[in-house]
């Protein structure tokens, strides 16, 4: 079984071939294909390790829906000043499913 790490939206993501991902959202629509180039490693039988990435690499995945995940809360309070400030978040996301991992 073969696997990769890749880089998208400032983080590092390994992947397989069949697994679903979130990450952060893409501008593509449900159902397009997107191509990952930034690949930093291949593992597999023989691994290949980039020096920063690995050349000639690609990871094909489809986008499978956009969302929201869930809201995280943050709460600033100074005490016996009768100051608070309530805020809440919710960071889009892409769900993506990894079809093939060309190396």
């Amino acid at each position: 079984m073969s696997y990769a790490i890749i880089k998208t939206g400032g983080k590092q993501v390994k992947v397989e071939a069949g697994q679903a991902i979130y990450i952060e959202k893409l501008d593509a629509e449900a159902g397009d294909t997107v191509t990952f180039d930034q690949i930093v490693l291949v593992g597999g039988e023989t691994t290949k390790v980039g020096t920063p990435l690995v050349k000639g690499a690609t990871v094909t995945g489809k986008v499978e829906k956009h969302g929201k995940q869930r809201k995280v809360v943050t709460f600033k309070y100074k005490p016996k000043k009768g100051s608070h400030r309530k805020q809440g978040h919710r960071q889009p996301y892409t769900k993506v499913v990894i079809e093939a991992i060309n190396a």
